[in-house]
C-alpha cells in the first residue's frame, strides 16, 4: 500500500504517541488492526484522545468504514477516496481529517519467504532423510 500515512503494523500505543505529539485535532493515520487480521484502522486525534474507526475490505476490493451510529453506510473503491470523503466536515467522524501523519520509514509488512527448502536437505526426494552428525 503506497499511501504515505499508512503505517502498517503500528501498535495502538505508538499510534497514540504519533497522533497526540502535536496536540492538534484532526491528525490521522492508517494502521493494521491488532485485534482483527485483515482490517485497517483509521485513527484520528481529537481533544487529546485518539478515536479509531475500523475499515473493512469488502467484495471486489471495495472498502467500508464503521462510523458513528445513524450515519449512512457507504463503500469506496479505494482508500484515497475514503480519506478524501472524511476530510470534509460532518461526515460521521468525531472530527474531519486535517493532517496526515506520514510514516518516516518504509512500511514493514510480513512477506512470505521465497527460500527453497528442498535444496538444503540431502535425500529430500524420498520419504526418509539421512541425519548427518
Amino acid at each position: 500500500m503506497d499511501l504515505p500515512y499508512y503505517h502498517g503494523p503500528l501498535s495502538k500505543r505508538d499510534c497514540e504517541t504519533l497522533l497526540l505529539k502535536e496536540g492538534v485535532d484532526g491528525n490521522f493515520l492508517l494502521r493494521d488492526s491488532e485485534s482483527m487480521p485483515g482490517v485497517l484502522c483509521l485513527c484520528v486525534s481529537f481533544k487529546n484522545m485518539v478515536y479509531t474507526y475500523r475499515i473493512f475490505k469488502e467484495k471486489h476490493g471495495y472498502y467500508q468504514i464503521q462510523t458513528t451510529e445513524g450515519t449512512k453506510r457507504q463503500v469506496f473503491p479505494n482508500l484515497k477516496e475514503l480519506i478524501s470523503k472524511y476530510e470534509k466536515p460532518n461526515q460521521g467522524l468525531v472530527v474531519h481529517l486535517l493532517k496526515p501523519i506520514k510514516r518516516t520509514s518504509p512500511c514493514l509488512r510480513w512477506r512470505p519467504s521465497k527460500i527453497q527448502l528442498d535444496s538444503i536437505y540431502e535425500n529430500s526426494n524420498s520419504d526418509y532423510v539421512d541425519l548427518l552428525p
